[in-house]
């Protein structure tokens, strides 16, 4: 064969090779492509009305102003031609311990751990588990728009979550007689283990933003623990113990006042009976008696009390005359 021949032939079998072999291929379940042809994404025809910007601020709406691309669901072969490239990307939910650093192995030691500052300049210890997807409504944003959007995702959640540590205050106890129960409850790291459920929905919300800006969806962060340096674990233990037992005594003392309270209006309520029934009684003795002088005129009325004086011997014991 000649070398012309041998050339064309060449030709011919690279371009079926690329065309027939390499110009096939399928997009798994749980994942999406996006084609591009030299380089540049397919743009959707018809821009969705569901868009992401809407959670960003004016001036980083400019900034993260992303295309909405063609993207192929799961299914095929689908065919490309030799200068279009496929780029595939998993749309699972993956977790991540929210230490992991993509950039740094070694970092938060070895991505185990995550340390914070607290309002009472206390170092303390997190840790949990944080669940992300990759958008589809913002694919662009995760393939092209940053170089590593998981590294981006983690630095963001990592500031917010610090912040919010180091701003955190638990709400103050109205209790203007006891010094150390409210100094006590000011501890922030008792407010922090207090109050993790709303901790973790704060995240949520400071975090959808990530979807617009890194087309990373964090579905959900989980603080599962947070730890105080060994050297003040047992005075932090002492403290918690003073307190509770502060909390006790405070409880028993009011529920005792509450007690006596009830009793007390309990017997004003009953001597309020009594007086009530009592004058009741005089009045219509009092009734009776101007209706018995009005009838009978006053020797009606003298007759009533020489037969009242009458019964009244009844319970005499002893009687004394007068000289």
């Amino acid at each position: 064969m000649e070398y012309p021949a041998a050339f064309l032939l060449g030709i011919v079998l690279y371009a079926a090779y690329k065309l027939l072999i390499r110009g096939f291929y399928v997009v798994n379940q749980n994942e999406r492509a996006v084609i591009t042809v030299f380089g540049r994404a397919k743009r959707a025809k018809m821009p969705g009305a569901d868009s992401v910007s809407h959670v960003l601020r004016e001036d980083e709406k400019e900034r993260y102003n992303y295309p909405e691309l063609q993207i192929k669901q799961p299914g095929g072969p689908y065919f490309k031609w030799p200068w279009e490239k496929v780029h595939k990307v998993s749309v699972a939910t993956n977790t991540s311990n929210m230490a992991y650093d993509p950039e740094s192995p070694e970092a938060n030691q070895n991505n185990t751990v995550l340390e914070a500052v607290t309002k009472d300049q206390l170092n303390i210890s997190l840790t949990g588990q944080i669940r992300y997807r990759v958008s589809e409504r913002n694919i662009y944003a995760y393939l092209f728009g940053v170089k590593q959007p998981i590294a981006h995702v983690m630095g963001y959640f990592v500031s917010v979550l610090r912040e919010r540590i180091a701003n955190f205050e638990g709400r103050p106890v109205e209790d203007e007689h006891s010094d150390l129960l409210q100094s006590a409850s000011s501890i922030s790291i008792n407010d922090l283990r207090k109050n993790l459920r709303d901790i973790n929905d704060h995240m949520d919300d400071e975090c959808t933003v990530s979807e617009a800006r890194y087309g990373v969806v964090l579905e959900a962060s989980l603080i599962t623990g947070i730890d105080p340096p060994q050297e003040v674990e047992s005075a932090l233990a002492a403290i918690n113990t003073a307190h509770n037992q502060v909390s006790s005594d405070i409880s028993l003392a009011q529920a005792a006042a509450d007690q006596k309270i009830v009793q007390s209006k309990r017997a004003v309520e009953i001597e309020t009976l009594k007086a009530q029934s009592e004058t009741e009684g005089i009045n219509l003795l009092a009734k009776e008696l101007e209706t018995l002088k009005r009838r009978g005129g006053p020797s009606a009325l003298e007759a009533y009390l020489r037969n009242a004086k009458l019964t009244l011997l009844d319970y005499t014991k002893t009687i004394y005359k007068a000289q």
